[in-house]
């Protein structure tokens, strides 16, 4: 096998046993896709540059622990994005001081709208509850649970159209519920 034609997740595995000649190779796949995409994240071309630098050093020490459950150009930019909102998190704490932070006006919500929100929420656990079981177990598992709808499928044994086609009926019976008890789209 050629090095060209060699999978990425072979040559991570090569990279996991310390072959730097395999780092270099998924270097140049990949290192354009990186830039690009932390320049993106980040508005910044040298910092771009740094991150993309540091998601190789991060593919050299994680290696032996790829478990190919995703491409690897997945990974890599999973990683890229780590370290660019790490960075942009970084920057803005290096950014600001004490005095300025002082400055800063307090955005809590104040006692009227916590109430108000508190009234809307139990409002909607109210109309999620009155929901046909079959739309109110998509709902649960989606909203309370963090599902995604093939997850949902999967878990209740129904084509991802079916889950797709209930959450839209379960949405707009919860839309019509709110707006006939007088509560606004949006929050709060």
């Amino acid at each position: 096998m050629t090095a060209a034609t060699e999978t990425d997740r072979a040559l991570v595995g090569r990279v996991a046993k310390g072959d730097r000649a395999a780092v270099r190779l998924l270097f140049m796949r990949h290192h354009a896709r990186v830039y690009r995409f932390v320049v993106r994240q980040t508005g910044s071309e040298m910092m771009a540059d740094d991150i993309a630098n540091e998601v190789f050093l991060e593919l050299w020490r994680q290696a032996p622990g790829f478990e190919g459950r995703s491409e690897v150009s997945t990974w890599l930019l999973g990683i890229a994005r780590f370290k660019a909102l790490s960075s942009l998190r970084k920057k803005k704490e290096d950014w600001i001081d004490d005095d300025d932070a002082a400055q800063i006006a307090d955005g809590a919500d104040t006692p009227e709208v916590v109430t108000m929100k508190e009234d809307k929420g139990a409002a909607l656990r109210r109309f999620v509850d009155a929901l046909p079981e079959e739309h109110r177990t998509v709902i649960d598992l989606a909203y309370y649970h963090g599902q995604s709808v093939t997850e949902i499928g999967e878990v209740l044994g129904i084509p991802v159209a079916t889950v797709k086609t209930r959450m839209f009926y379960a949405r707009k019976k919860l839309g019509e519920a709110l707006k006939a008890a007088g509560y606004d789209r949006g929050w709060p």
